[in-house]
């Protein structure tokens, strides 16, 4: 598996707990429910990296 990106991202205090009570939902980290979130919008642009969808 190729290695894993890092970035630094900031986010609206009101976004980041949104997401970290969609992330607790779905039993997921932060990270991965970001990273589920942009393939599930890359998806809906039809920009999936490589062909691959949101759901693997």
């Amino acid at each position: 598996m190729a290695e894993r990106k890092k970035i630094l991202l900031r986010l609206d205090p009101a976004v980041h707990d949104a997401i970290a009570k969609w992330a607790a939902d779905d039993l997921r980290s932060i990270n991965a429910q970001i990273e589920y979130a942009l393939r599930l919008a890359l998806d809906q642009a039809g920009r999936n990296p490589k062909g691959k969808s949101s759901e693997e």
